[in-house]
């Protein structure tokens, strides 16, 4: 862990809903969060203690839990000490199982058929008769349950 350096005492405290920030300047500013009900859009940054810090590369600076401007080295690659050694595990061998193994049926492949072409039609070729044409059977629509109604007895007609 990097060690932490209180750059300026600020006693500043903190408000919910805000992200609180050490500015290009060097001042702390403060932007509100994106939260439910704020509006899309860049929010507004707002200068809430003139400091003043000059910043140095390699550093990261942030304001703290009692609100002063503190830094802490940043990370840039590992070192070969502080690597974790990795350890070799001992694998218990599994013994081999042999799997049965089954007779597939071999799908056999059908051989292509070559159509011959078609023997040229001399200039006195017959007439095509005209194509059949095929009826296409209509659809009945399924018939509708009618409603049992009464019957009345037929009239009888004179004549």
């Amino acid at each position: 862990m990097a060690k932490i350096q209180v750059v300026a005492k600020t006693k500043l405290k903190k408000e919910k809903g805000f992200l609180y920030f050490i500015d290009k300047d060097g001042d702390v500013s403060r932007a509100e969060m994106s939260r439910a009900g704020r509006k899309k859009g860049k929010a507004k940054r707002k200068k809430v203690v003139k400091v003043g810090v000059k910043k140095e590369s390699g550093y990261l600076y942030f304001i703290d839990g009692n609100g002063n401007v503190c830094r802490a080295k940043m990370a840039r690659g590992r070192s070969a000490s502080k690597k974790k050694k990795t350890t070799k595990r001992k694998v218990a061998k599994k013994k081999a199982v042999k799997k049965k193994t089954t007779k597939r049926k071999v799908a056999k492949k059908k051989k292509a058929v070559k159509k011959k072409a078609p023997a040229k039609k001399k200039k006195a070729a017959k007439k095509k008769a005209p194509a059949k044409k095929k009826k296409v059977a209509k659809k009945k629509a399924p018939a509708k349950k009618k409603k049992a109604a009464k019957k009345k007895p037929a009239k009888k007609r004179k004549r």
